[in-house]
């Protein structure tokens, strides 16, 4: 039997009412011992600080073991954040996978996961000022895994414009210049982000991605833990807080601070970096 695109079934209703069930059970992923992180943590000293100029972006390296800070320093701004293994660039963070394990927006003791073939964690977050936040009326929360970052290409595809300050713009150029090498070497690496203290969600009767005004405070942070050799690359958006546009001049915006903070020795007794994923990769043809 052919159906035409207009026909509705007799059991719709019950189609829908079919209950959902979850792609990725969380419950088997390897949990991170948090307890131990926060002990080590409380001793840590800072080795090191950068500041993200507004509608710019800024390199920063964390060794493994590390801990870094994203801070809101002077008004509302959120973030976008790029995370490569520092001893590999085409190792990177993979925001969609990270979505699929844990939910489109991520807080403390969740994960941001790296690319294929690796897979493994490369941060840990280990503490989230803005936590409290948790899903609201509309949908939304903070520090989602779902928006893309905004780009220079969307918006003349949108608009007919020719915006470089655009965070895929400022996040390229950023990483060009900590590698030395040419933007068109750069942009290829640059990949999906975790928007850091933006709030988004998806509406509801079109499930279009919407953002709102941040919550953030001068003072919130996100903390995270480096599971590996980091290099990590952060535009301060040129949305601000992102509750009217982006990519464009006409937000306030203002800069982000990245700390780095080194545990003493001895107190993360018993952790190791995690090693690549096991799978043998012969897909099939070994």
């Amino acid at each position: 039997m052919t159906y035409a695109p207009t026909d509705t079934p007799a059991d719709a209703a019950d189609r829908r009412a079919i209950a959902p069930v979850i792609c990725y059970p969380p419950e088997t992923l390897p949990k991170p011992p948090l307890e131990l992180y926060r002990t080590a943590r409380a001793t840590a000293l800072k080795t090191n600080e950068v500041l993200i100029p507004a509608r710019d972006a800024q390199c920063f390296e964390v060794p493994a073991g590390h801990f870094f800070r994203i801070s809101s320093v002077e008004g509302p701004q959120v973030g976008d954040l790029n995370l490569h293994n520092l001893n590999d660039v085409t190792e990177r963070f993979y925001s969609g996978k990270t979505r699929a394990l844990h939910g489109t927006h991520i807080t403390t003791g969740e994960r941001m996961w790296s690319s294929f073939p690796n897979m493994r964690p490369m941060a840990t977050i280990t503490e989230d000022t803005l936590g409290w936040y948790g899903i609201d009326d509309f949908g939304g929360s903070v520090h989602d895994v779902i928006g893309t970052r905004c780009d220079p290409y969307t918006g003349n595809l949108l608009a007919g414009t020719q915006y470089h300050h655009c965070c895929h713009s400022n996040l390229t150029r950023s990483l060009a210049d900590h590698l030395g090498v040419p933007v068109d070497q750069a942009e290829p690496l640059v990949h999906d982000v975790l928007n850091v203290f933006m709030c988004t969600g998806f509406t509801r009767d079109t499930g279009q991605y919407f953002m709102k005004a941040s919550p953030v405070r001068p003072g919130d942070y996100l903390e995270f833990f480096a599971e590996i050799d980091l290099l990590g690359n952060l535009s301060a958006c040129p949305g601000g807080d992102c509750s009217s546009e982006h990519s464009s001049d006409a937000a306030s915006c203002h800069p982000l601070l990245v700390e780095v903070f080194a545990p003493a020795q001895g107190t993360l007794e018993g952790w190791s970096s995690p090693s690549t994923n096991e799978y043998d990769r012969t897909h099939g043809r070994g």
